[in-house]
């Protein structure tokens, strides 16, 4: 090593070796978890917004005429419920290790996903053939769009758990680390719509 190079020489930082480690190491293994958490606050944004806008245009306007509130709004909470335990159960069958028990209680989760939007189309056409359509009133429109954009956005985690199945049926050939992963960022998204389902029906009941 020459003159010049000893003394632009810099011990204090990471060798290169180190900052590839850095780059392609643990941080790698979490940018999933971070996407996913970013685009839980975007649509949380959204869902805020709607729920306000909701709420303004109740109080700001006198042709308001609340809904009535359909039996099977309270059974799909129910079965949003089982399923966000289905979930938490799947999870912590990953992390345990236990293949048969997170990939039954995964496919439960899934099943009781699918239950539920078909609940939901249910519970629309019974608005529908009451005569609560979505042009009659602007309550049954608020109702009609957020339930739907919530509909859309499982529908969406669907896709997330499809790709999560075929990693547990090829179990053999993946690593158990990303199964555990797929696992937990389907329970963090499913958790996270109930709330907003919970939130969603609370802004209809008190309306």
């Amino acid at each position: 090593m020459g003159i010049f190079s000893r003394i632009t020489e810099k011990p204090w930082l990471p060798a290169d070796d180190r900052i590839v480690r850095l780059h392609t190491g643990t941080v790698g293994s979490h940018n999933r978890k971070v996407a996913l958490i970013v685009f839980l606050c975007v649509v949380g944004s959204v869902f805020f917004l709607l729920f306000a806008a909701t709420h303004m245009r109740k109080i700001m306007a006198v042709d308001w005429v609340p809904m009535p509130e359909p039996g099977l709004i309270w059974v799909n909470s129910l079965i949003l419920v089982g399923v966000s335990f289905a979930f938490e159960i799947a999870r912590g069958g990953a992390n345990a290790t236990n293949l048969a028990r997170t990939r039954s209680f995964f496919i439960l989760a899934g099943v009781g996903t699918l239950v539920f939007i078909v609940m939901q189309v249910i519970v629309w056409q019974q608005l529908l053939a009451l005569n609560y359509g979505a042009r009659n009133n602007p309550a049954n429109a608020f109702f009609y769009l957020l339930t739907a954009a919530h509909a859309v956005h499982l529908l969406g985690g669907l896709v997330a758990w499809w790709r999560a199945m075929r990693h547990m049926r090829q179990s053999d050939k993946i690593e158990y680390s990303k199964i555990r992963m797929s696992v937990g960022l389907c329970a963090i998204y499913w958790h996270f719509l109930l709330f907003i389902w919970v939130a969603m029906v609370a802004l209809f009941v008190t309306t």
